[in-house]
């Protein structure tokens, strides 16, 4: 069983952190418990060639960072990982296709898959003779979704195209502000080829087996993260061989066996799940906003439409419902948040590092913490609360101020009460 992060960004896309290169990365992810991460941006050239530089191939289709780039200790961060890291890279972007459609503007998020550096490179000549991969890691194409499915398509049938945060009001292929309603009006008779749609951090996958047009589609999840601190916020577990191959088939073929869960965000922290207007400070669940006619009480500007309201519009199920054939899914909370929370200190700071780094050293990796490890024994390296608060957040038992237009949302993982609990109370 191991975890996935398909979906990140590095240090060449905008809003993103400067540490977002292969060394931080690979240290990240072991500090994560990520077995195999996303190169992410592979069509922006200078990254490409550092993925040349500094990868080397391992198993099919997956690469390992050389030997003289790994990093064992990081500047300001209190650990040092203890041997040579066995993390895989797979090569995958996103693109955003911005394009006029039947009179509407459309701004549609793709993440693609490529099998190998080489077939990278043919996608990124192709594309160069058109647009401007300089400009941004997440290049901005002025082309139809369709046709990037057919050219990636020509290019290699290796390759994979997964539309990206898929309910996103501004850029993704549901999207209330800029997308369709079916996957079949997007991409037409390429529809066939898209097996996998990837939920974002304002849905879960619940939400989407509302729709029994995706009953066929495999959900997955990626941090989409822009920081190395935020990889695996959200991913993928897989049991199978280590392959590029074989995780395409899995993903094809929405394989129950080899698939076992996707990790998610509780989809209100996402900073889009309730309608609202940021500047206005106004935040509605779709039932407030419907009695509204969706517009904004302050201003009187139509709302920014957000997941739950635009799941609920297109949902032909009921609140609940589970396929047959779906995949589960857990909703965990990062541990940095979780300690942040407990302590009433901010993640990054030197309080929740020292117990983040406490924990890492004893567990090994922050997936094992969150998922596996019994109160009984995380008590013993940390404190009651910071145990409870990691039980509660594994139970769902969590308070969440719903994200909305921009904002992430608010978790808190210990009320008061609990703040208070003795050891001897916990157990």
């Amino acid at each position: 069983m191991f975890l996935a992060d398909f979906h990140i960004h590095s240090k060449y896309s905008r809003a993103t952190s400067r540490d977002m290169d292969l060394e931080h990365l690979n240290y990240w992810a072991e500090i994560k418990g990520i077995c195999i991460i996303s190169t992410g941006d592979f069509t922006h050239p200078e990254w490409f060639r550092e993925l040349n530089e500094k990868l080397e191939p391992a198993e099919p289709g997956l690469f390992v960072l050389k030997e003289k780039y790994q990093k064992k200790q990081i500047e300001g961060i209190p650990y040092v990982l203890p041997a040579i890291t066995s993390t895989r890279f797979i090569l995958t972007t996103e693109v955003s296709s911005i394009y006029t459609k039947h009179g509407k503007t459309h701004r549609i998020h793709n993440v693609i898959f490529a099998p190998s550096l080489e077939v990278v490179e043919q996608i990124n000549a192709n594309l160069a003779w058109e647009f401007n991969l300089k400009a941004d890691g997440r290049p901005i194409l002025g082309l139809d979704a369709k046709d990037l499915v057919k050219r990636i398509l020509t290019i290699s049938p290796e390759c994979m195209i997964v539309p990206a945060h898929i309910w996103t009001p501004w850029f993704s292929l549901f999207g209330s502000r800029s997308g369709f309603d079916r996957i079949e009006e997007c991409f037409e008779e390429f529809s066939p080829h898209i097996h996998a749609i990837e939920t974002g951090l304002s849905s879960d996958p619940a939400m989407n087996w509302r729709l029994s047009a995706l009953d066929k589609i495999a959900i997955i999840s990626n941090s989409d993260s822009h920081s190395p601190r935020k990889i695996g916020r959200e991913a993928n577990v897989l049991e199978c061989k280590m392959s590029y191959n074989e995780i395409k088939r899995i993903l094809e073929t929405k394989d129950k066996n080899q698939f076992l869960f996707t990790v998610e965000f509780f989809p209100e922290e996402g900073k889009y799940h309730y309608d609202g207007h940021a500047t206005c400070n106004i935040s509605l669940s779709p039932a407030e906003a419907k009695a509204k006619n969706n517009i904004c009480p302050v201003c009187g500007r139509p709302l920014t439409i957000g997941v739950l309201h635009r799941v609920d519009d297109l949902a032909d199920r009921p609140e609940g419902f589970v396929p047959q054939n779906s995949i589960p899914f857990k909703n965990l909370i990062p541990l940095e948040e979780i300690i942040a929370d407990t302590i009433g200190m901010g993640v990054g700071t030197r309080g929740v590092n020292e117990k983040y780094f406490a924990l890492i050293r004893e567990y090994h990796n922050e997936f094992t913490i969150l998922y596996n490890i019994s109160a009984e024994d995380l008590v013993q390296i940390t404190t009651p609360e910071i145990t409870q608060a990691i039980i509660n957040a594994r139970l769902g038992k969590v308070e969440i101020i719903p994200g909305y237009d921009g904002i992430y949302g608010k978790i808190k993982v210990q009320s008061p009460k609990i703040k208070k609990k003795t050891q001897e109370k916990l157990f």
